[in-house]
């Protein structure tokens, strides 16, 4: 694998990753008690972006790995998924 379709795919995993952290510890202005007027009251109070970010990247890195070793070593190939057609494999 070349360092810049690695560096594609970490890319991919970190951005599913991201929208998949963000909800996590959210509250809400209703939920928080203050609401701001003029702002949409299901706004979230703090967004903790740096916070997602960290967490977006430990988690890719992790995802990350996994699937370079699974590359490498070939433990689940597409031989290995059952229900696709055999023309996609050849």
């Amino acid at each position: 694998m070349s360092i810049p379709a690695a560096l594609a795919i970490y890319f991919i995993i970190w951005w599913l990753t991201l929208f998949a952290v963000l909800p996590f510890g959210v509250r809400s202005q209703v939920e928080a008690g203050s609401v701001v007027p003029g702002s949409e009251p299901g706004a979230p109070q703090r967004a903790g972006m740096l916070r997602n970010v960290v967490w977006t990247t430990v988690i890719a890195a992790v995802l990350f790995g996994l699937y370079y070793i699974n590359y490498t070593r070939g433990f689940i190939t597409l031989d290995d998924i059952p229900f696709l057609p055999r023309a996609v494999l050849d």
